[in-house]
């Protein structure tokens, strides 16, 4: 089979197309067919050697794929040959043929093509995770968020999610481009933060209260304006740092207005952290997915491809992302 592998830290240029043996689902694995597979920021940092884990060498990168189940290991009981699916794996994506644990693979809604569910992988669980679990922001009806980097993958799945919890949204973006995008996926207001400063107009649409919870991908100058205009007990939750810089959280702020900041790593829940939870908290995870599964069937969810790329092209597709070309998520499609 054909992967995209990586055999030293570098640039997504680095990368190089092989001929490579198909991996072998061991116990509890399936091995998938892949039809389409996500790259995305976080792809840059795990193939440049700065992302917390660091796969061995060699290896293909990307960690969500769609596609259809051609073999099942020992002990697997969920899952058959010829299920239609899309799944979290540990690294790999960006090939003919994947191994992922029985676990982390979830069925294909019907009503979404395969490029579209890769990001049910991810970009959703994350904002889903984010928004809707009670230790972390746990998002009701009527509540105001904010989300930045709406036009991004996770930022798009946030807005959309947040309106099907029946949320207020403000969104912010760069550009009138990227701004419209959110407009369209359902953000009741759009604030593009290069023409305008995002804290002072936050404040207008809420009346000088403030927001109540906070979804942040970018981290730096934007997380700290971000605790200047939330409302008293309000909460944020750092999802990222795409900006570049990891803040330092004043917590006079925290203090004088009863802030609450979470952080949420989905790694934990799917095997990515020191501490692989996936077993453990699979029952949590597997609610998830069934709620954004039921989501899209009823049409609240509409997961954006905003460019897709053939396996060889990968590293254009990454740098299309460092670039900042793309609306939405970044899709791999094999032939």
């Amino acid at each position: 089979m054909r992967a995209m592998i990586c055999r030293q830290w570098g640039p997504p240029e680095s990368l190089r197309l092989e001929d490579v043996a198909a991996p072998v689902p061991g116990r509890g694995q399936v091995r998938i067919a892949v039809r389409a597979a996500g790259v995305s920021f976080a792809t840059s940092l795990v193939i440049a050697g700065k992302y917390q884990r660091k796969p061995p060498f060699p290896f293909a990168p990307g960690t969500e794929v769609s596609g259809t189940i051609v073999e099942t290991g020992p002990e697997v009981t969920r899952l058959k040959v010829g299920d239609a699916v899309y799944a979290v794996i540990d690294w790999g994506g960006c090939a003919e043929q994947v191994v992922a644990h029985e676990v982390n693979v979830f069925a294909r809604p019907p009503s979404l093509d395969w490029t579209p569910a890769i990001a049910l992988a991810i970009s959703y669980p994350t904002a889903g995770a984010a928004l809707l679990w009670p230790q972390f922001m746990d998002l009701r009806a009527g509540e105001w968020l904010l989300v930045h980097a709406a036009a991004g993958g996770v930022g798009m799945a946030a807005v959309e999610i947040a309106k099907a919890v029946g949320a207020r949204v403000i969104a912010t973006a760069g550009g009138a481009e990227k701004c419209a995008f959110a407009r369209a996926h359902g953000a009741d207001h759009v604030i593009d933060y290069r023409a305008t400063p995002f804290r002072d107009e936050v404040l207008r649409l809420t009346g000088g209260r403030g927001v109540d919870a906070v979804l942040d991908p970018v981290g730096g100058e934007v997380f700290d304006q971000s605790l200047r205009c939330m409302a008293p007990e309000a909460r944020i939750c750092p999802i990222g740092f795409a900006g570049g810089t990891i803040p330092t959280i004043p917590a006079n702020i925290l203090l004088v207005k009863n802030l609450t900041v979470i952080g949420c790593n989905l790694g934990y829940y799917v095997g990515w952290s020191p501490h692989d939870a996936r077993f453990e908290e699979a029952a949590r995870v597997a609610a998830l997915h069934r709620r954004l599964y039921d989501w899209v069937e009823a049409g609240k969810l509409r997961p954006h491809i905003g460019r897709t790329f053939r396996l060889e092209e990968v590293p254009a597709a990454i740098r299309s992302i460092l670039d900042r070309q793309v609306l939405g998520r970044v899709a791999i499609v094999m032939n």
